[in-house]
């Protein structure tokens, strides 16, 4: 067997002994005291209604998918800020020959000492680099935010949202006047 099947085999016997271990030392050790209460099933907090198989609330769906898309979005803004901040850098007209290659290998990913005085990046195209990058940087901010105000219109940033509707009902509702809930008296006749 080779040195990498044997590694590999090793990786999954620690693998599948790291979890099991501590799940059977567990049952061995921990105290059995059942109650109702800790039998209930435990909903982030929300009480069970309904069948088992319709329990889950979709604005724990709503939420997390929320995260997930601007979470991958906001991402996107760190290679940015990276080839941003070199531009910018290698904009500066008053940088060194040495300073200005060793810039342009990094922006480009290159190995060291590759760019050479005429290879390397010009003022002028650091300029125009830096600017597209910021544009596009609005460009793509602006869509975040289009998004951002559509699903803040929506009301699905709102957790509680349908006791904000009856909230609202109610306010508008008009009161009842103290008048009306006096109860009458008989009239003699």
């Amino acid at each position: 067997m080779t040195d990498l099947g044997i590694h590999l085999i090793l990786f999954f016997v620690v693998g599948a002994i790291f979890p099991l271990v501590p799940l059977i030392l567990g049952y061995f050790v921990r105290p059995d005291l059942p109650t109702p209460e800790k039998d209930a099933v435990y909903e982030c907090g929300e009480p069970t209604i309904g069948s088992s198989y319709i329990q889950f609330d979709l604005r724990f769906y709503v939420v997390a998918l929320l995260f997930v898309i601007f979470d991958v979005e906001v991402a996107f803004f760190f290679p940015w800020a990276l080839i941003f901040g070199g531009a910018t850098q290698l904009a500066d007209p008053t940088l060194s020959a040495e300073t200005r290659m060793a810039l342009s290998d990094r922006l480009l990913d290159v190995p060291t000492g590759t760019m050479t005085a005429e290879t390397a990046i010009s003022t002028e195209s650091a300029r125009l680099l830096a600017l597209t990058g910021f544009a596009d940087i609005l460009v793509f901010f602006g869509v975040v935010l289009v998004g951002f105000a559509y699903v803040w219109k929506r009301g699905d940033l709102d957790w509680v949202r349908a006791m904000m509707s009856q909230a609202k009902k109610a306010a508008a509702a008009p009161l009842p006047s103290a008048v009306e809930n006096i109860p009458r008296q008989p009239q003699p006749v």
